[in-house]
């Protein structure tokens, strides 16, 4: 609906892949809808995935000894994080859908959008103890994982030899997301691009396009571990 706000955490260094063409598919869908859509293209940011001293701006909470997620959740309330973390916070803040685009690597996230979800969401921003899960800071937004695979449904199946995909999504969509306070709408999965047809490819790019036109309808999952692991 117009008015709606999507950021799109965008991994993959090549624009012509069918992660490309997935994120590429999103904001044109989502924009035709009247929503107003960002990306943050985390390759070509050059975005810093590693957790360190540089992410806050200033004198140390305690210069003795180094806590990261001490001094970030300090920082945060003083407002000395560093300058590409308080641009993405205000973006994860305007926005009420995150979609998340990548290449599944070693059964996660790429490193760069790990290192994302490591630094951007801090205490006192996304999550305070007791205030997670369900009462986590950002409950009112929504998000998705869009995702390539190199093994094929086969394999990522129950019985198969990868096991159910659900239980990959665990420690992403419930573990950060839904920690976070997040709803979390069901996957897109685009399995094995890699060693199906051209036409196949194209399939996949316009399923994406079609569950877009209709996806601010859908419910979320089921928040419990029954989701993952039933």
């Amino acid at each position: 609906p117009p008015g709606r706000k999507v950021l799109i955490v965008y991994a993959h260094q090549e624009p012509k892949s069918l992660n490309g063409s997935l994120k590429r598919v999103a904001v044109e869908e989502l924009s035709k809808q009247g929503c107003s859509v960002t990306v943050s293209d985390l390759y070509a940011m050059q975005f810093e995935p590693r957790a360190t001293r540089n992410d806050i701006v200033g004198c140390l909470h305690n210069s003795e000894e180094f806590s990261y997620g001490t001094e970030t959740w300090e920082a945060y309330k003083r407002g000395c994080l560093s300058n590409d973390l308080i641009e993405e916070q205000k973006k994860v803040q305007e926005a009420d859908l995150l979609i998340f685009q990548f290449p599944l690597y070693w059964f996660s996230m790429p490193a760069i959008m790990k290192g994302w979800m490591d630094r951007v969401l801090v205490q006192g921003f996304a999550h305070e103890f007791p205030n997670c899960y369900d009462s986590g800071l950002l409950k009112n937004k929504l998000a998705l994982f869009s995702f390539t695979t190199g093994g094929s449904k086969e394999m990522y199946a129950k019985g198969g030899i990868s096991g159910d995909i659900r239980y990959l999504l665990w420690p992403i969509q419930h573990g950060i997301m839904h920690f976070c306070g997040v709803k979390v709408l069901a996957p897109q999965i685009c399995f094995a691009p890699e060693y199906v047809s051209e036409e196949k490819r194209k399939e996949m790019l316009i399923a994406w396009a079609q569950r877009l036109k209709t996806l601010w309808k859908e419910e979320p999952i089921n928040c419990s571990p029954e989701w993952y692991f039933k």
